[in-house]
C-alpha cells in the first residue's frame, strides 16, 4: 500500500510540476486592469484580433465567491494559427492564443501563458513547425511590451 501511495504521489506530482514548466510568467507592477489594458493595446498594434477578454473575479463575484484580480485576454494572428492548422487540423483546439493577468496571495500581478511549444507536443509536426517559434516570439514580445 505504501508503494502504491507513493507512486502516486510522484507520478500526480510528476505531472504537477511539468505543467507548471509550461507555464511562462511575466511579473508587472501594473494592476491586472492595466496590465491587460496594455496586452490589448500591444495585440491591435500588432495586427492581430482580440476575440474576448474574460474577467474571472467579476464572475467569482456573482457567485459570492470573490478571488483576487484574475482576467484573460483570448487573441489571434490567421497569419500565424492558419499555418499551424495547415499542418494539423487539431492545432485549432488550442488557438486562439490567450494570457492571463493575475495577482497572486502577494499582491503581485503577473502576464502568464502556456508555451505554445508545449501546447502543441500532441502534433509533432506542428510542434517542429517554423511558426511554434513565431507563437513564442509573438508571445514573449507580446507580454514585455505589456508588463513594461
Amino acid at each position: 500500500m505504501r508503494k502504491l501511495i507513493l507512486a502516486t504521489i510522484f507520478t500526480f506530482g510528476g505531472a504537477l510540476s511539468a505543467m507548471a514548466d509550461d507555464i511562462i510568467k511575466v511579473p508587472t507592477d501594473k494592476s491586472v486592469a492595466e496590465a491587460l489594458d496594455a496586452l490589448e493595446a500591444a495585440v491591435g498594434n500588432a495586427g492581430a484580433t482580440v476575440f474576448a477578454r474574460v474577467d474571472h473575479a467579476a464572475g467569482a463575484e456573482k457567485v459570492g465567491t470573490p478571488i483576487p484580480a484574475n482576467q484573460v485576454l483570448i487573441f489571434g494572428n490567421p497569419k500565424l494559427g492558419t499555418p499551424a492548422m495547415m499542418i494539423n487540423p487539431g492545432a485549432g483546439l488550442f488557438l486562439p492564443l490567450k494570457v492571463q493577468a493575475y495577482e497572486d496571495a502577494d499582491g503581485q500581478v503577473w502576464l502568464a501563458y502556456e508555451d505554445p511549444k508545449e501546447t502543441m507536443d500532441e502534433f509533432d509536426e506542428v510542434e517542429k513547425s517554423p511558426v511554434i517559434e513565431k507563437m513564442r516570439g509573438a508571445l514573449k514580445k507580446l507580454t514585455a511590451a505589456a508588463a513594461g
